[in-house]
C-alpha cells in the first residue's frame, strides 16, 4: 500500500489569509487534536514579521507546544534569512521559504526580485544546514499568476535548477492562484523532476479556487508525488494573489486517498470531529468541504481497508 503524506498547512496558510487571530491555546488544541487524528506533519505558522502579520506572531511558542508530540514532524515557512533564523532558534524540524516563479508576486509577496530571493535561499540554507534543519523551497505561483497570467515552465525549471546551487534540498510545487489543471500538473512535475531530480521533488500546494484541486491530486499521484498540502476546512489563500482563495480541504484528500486504497495514517472520523474547534474559536468564519456535509461513504471503511 502507497504511503502519502498529508502535510496540514491550516495553522500557517488559513490563519494568514483571514482578519482574526485565532487565540494561541485553540491552535494548540487544533495541532494536538490533528496529530491524535494521525497528521504526522504540520506548518504551524510562519516567522514574519508580526506587524505584518500579527496572526502569526505566536509562532515560536506553537513550535515549543508542537515539538513535544511525539512523531510529528514541526514545519514553518520563513520568507527570508532573518526568518529563517528565528525558525532555527525556534528549533523547528523543517523549514520552507516561498520562491515565486512569477517576479510580479515575488516583489509584492516578499518585497523582492529573483536574484534578492536566491540570495536569501542561500542565506537560509546556509541557516538550516547549521542547525540540522530540513531546508524546503516552495517554487510558488508555477502554474499562473493572477498579476503576470501565464508563467513560462521554461523558467520554472531555469529557478528551480538556481535554488539547487542555492542549497535547496527539497521542493514543492504551488498552485498559489488556483491556475493548474490536470496536464499541466503532469507536464511540470515531470519537467522539473528532470531538472532536479525525483527525489527533490515530494510536495504539490494545490488550491481548489476553481475545483479542480483533487483532479489535480490524482495527476500528482500519477507522477510520483507523495506529499500533499492541505488545510482543514479549506481555509486560506494567499493574500498577495487576488483572487486566489481556497487550499484543499484537508476532510476531503483524507477521504479520497483512504477510499482510494492509499496510506495516510489519518482516522478520517477524528479527522472530522477536529473542525469543531476551529469552528468555536473562530464563529462565523467560513469553512468548507464536502466531507463534513456529506460524510463518508458507507463502504468507506472497505475501501479503506483495501
Amino acid at each position: 500500500m502507497t504511503e502519502i503524506l498529508v502535510s496540514e498547512v491550516g495553522p500557517r496558510d488559513g490563519l494568514q489569509s483571514i482578519d482574526r487571530v485565532m487565540p494561541l491555546e485553540a491552535k494548540k488544541r487544533w495541532i494536538a487534536a490533528e496529530a491524535a487524528a494521525g497528521v504526522k506533519e504540520i506548518e504551524v505558522g510562519s516567522f514574519v514579521p508580526p506587524k505584518l502579520l500579527p496572526q502569526m506572531a505566536d509562532t515560536a511558542e506553537l513550535v515549543a507546544f508542537a515539538r513535544q508530540i511525539e512523531g510529528l514532524n514541526v514545519v514553518a515557512l520563513v520568507p527570508n534569512a532573518k526568518g529563517a533564523q528565528r525558525a532555527a532558534e525556534a528549533e523547528v524540524h523543517a523549514m520552507s521559504i516561498p520562491f515565486s516563479m512569477s517576479e510580479t508576486h515575488s516583489i509584492k509577496n516578499v518585497r523582492k526580485d529573483h536574484p534578492a530571493m536566491l540570495e536569501e535561499i542561500a542565506a537560509a540554507s546556509s541557516i538550516a544546514r547549521e542547525n540540522g534543519i530540513h531546508f524546503a523551497v516552495g517554487l510558488s505561483a508555477a502554474f499562473g499568476c493572477t498579476m503576470e497570467g501565464a508563467v513560462s515552465e521554461d523558467q520554472v525549471v531555469r529557478l528551480a535548477e538556481k535554488a539547487v546551487e542555492a542549497g535547496a534540498e527539497e521542493f514543492s510545487l504551488s498552485d498559489t492562484t488556483g491556475y493548474a489543471d490536470p496536464a499541466q500538473v503532469r507536464r511540470l512535475t515531470r519537467k522539473v523532476k528532470g531538472a532536479v531530480g525525483a527525489d527533490r521533488l515530494t510536495t504539490l500546494h494545490l488550491h481548489n479556487t476553481r475545483g479542480l484541486g483533487l483532479a489535480n491530486v490524482v495527476a500528482g499521484l500519477e507522477e510520483g508525488i507523495t506529499t500533499f498540502d492541505a488545510s482543514l476546512g479549506g481555509l486560506g489563500g494567499c493574500p498577495f494573489a487576488p483572487g486566489a482563495s481556497g487550499n484543499l480541504v484537508t476532510e476531503d484528500l483524507v477521504l479520497m486517498l483512504n477510499a482510494m486504497g492509499l496510506k495516510t495514517g489519518i482516522d478520517l472520523e477524528k479527522l472530522l470531529e477536529v473542525r469543531r474547534i476551529v469552528e468555536e474559536a473562530l464563529p462565523g468564519e467560513p469553512l468548507y468541504g464536502f466531507t463534513p456535509d456529506a460524510g463518508p461513504m458507507l463502504d468507506y471503511k472497505e475501501r479503506a481497508a483495501a
